[in-house]
């Protein structure tokens, strides 16, 4: 191992400290909208159990990527379950990524907040178009003569409240326009695109979400316009709530909602700045206090490069 490895390892737990501090101190500010997206992800699931007990099996519809991609078939169908799995773990990952890495250009704790925000509009305007009209689900689960088709009344609240979890969600029906892959996929790559700093990661997120559209067809989970809906719909949502949203703080010096530095003195005689030094090792890289400006859509590490000197809003 060379001596840079050795000594960036050394630093890691000093870092990752300090990023907790930082982003604990923002989760005390907007636990709020954080903890009401995470409860909204039960109430949609609950709305897709739901609507299972009103699905009536019946002739798959005329379908126009069911003409054109073989079905892949019960055997094959786990190939779209693991792609997406693999586009959600790989986002989470790197929504985290500023404990471990010097160069951070978000704040985990805000940038959930605008995903959970994008995925809370969108999953309401499906659960309200899938209550709309059922269609007769197209998987091999939810045709005419599965015994996964129709739900039984339940026979208790709880039966409905639990989900049956994870059988419940797996084997669903029903809650087809739009699909629900799709938003958690494209609300994904967009915000990679707009947050994320390499290139080629970006475009390898949209070719994973164009992938991911065509398994969703091939393994009959949805039918082609549940995939071309949330194109255009979770497309719409994110701009639109985008613009209404602040704009992510950079994290320069002098910011009032995080870590001010200024020159004042402890009750020890040291300054804010001494004691982060001391904090993170004789040392202010840990917690990268560069300004982190966002302009037109790109992260800037240098404050300077804030054109006009313009404040960002918070978020």
């Amino acid at each position: 191992m060379s001596l840079y490895m050795a000594r960036r390892i050394s630093k890691l737990p000093r870092r990752i400290l300090a990023e907790t501090a930082i982003e604990l101190k923002l989760l005390s500010e907007k636990w709020q909208l954080l903890l009401a997206g995470v409860i909204f992800q039960y109430i949609h699931g609950l709305a897709a159990r739901g609507v299972h007990y009103l699905h009536r099996p019946g002739p798959v519809l005329q379908d126009l990527g069911f003409m054109l991609l073989p079905e892949l078939g019960k055997e094959r169908g786990y190939v779209s379950e693991i792609l997406f799995a693999s586009i959600f773990a790989s986002f989470v990952l790197w929504t985290f990524s500023p404990f471990i890495f010097k160069n951070k250009r978000f704040y985990t704790v805000l940038i959930w907040r605008r995903v959970l925000a994008f995925l809370v509009m969108s999953q309401s305007l499906r659960i309200i178009t899938f209550y709309s009209t059922q269609l007769p689900g197209p998987n091999y689960h939810c045709r005419e003569g599965s015994p996964l088709a129709r739900l039984p009344p339940p026979d208790n609240a709880v039966e409905v409240l639990l989900l049956n979890f994870p059988r419940g969600t797996l084997y669903g029906c029903g809650d087809l326009i739009f699909s629900s892959h799709m938003i958690f996929t494209l609300v994904f790559v967009l915000t990679y695109q707009k947050y994320g700093s390499k290139s080629f990661i970006k475009v390898l997120g949209w070719i994973a979400a164009i992938t991911q559209s065509l398994l969703i067809i091939a393994s009959r989970k949805h039918y082609s316009v549940d995939v071309v809906v949330a194109w255009y719909t979770v497309n719409l949502v994110v701009f639109f709530i985008d613009k209404k949203l602040s704009e992510m703080p950079d994290r320069s010096i002098g910011s009032s909602t995080l870590l001010p530095i200024t020159a004042s003195k402890d009750k020890d005689g040291k300054t804010k700045e001494e004691n982060l030094k001391l904090l993170n090792g004789n040392s202010l890289d840990s917690l990268d206090l560069r300004p982190r400006t966002q302009i037109n859509g790109k992260n800037m590490e240098n404050g300077n490069d804030n054109e006009s000197g313009k404040d960002l809003s918070t978020a």
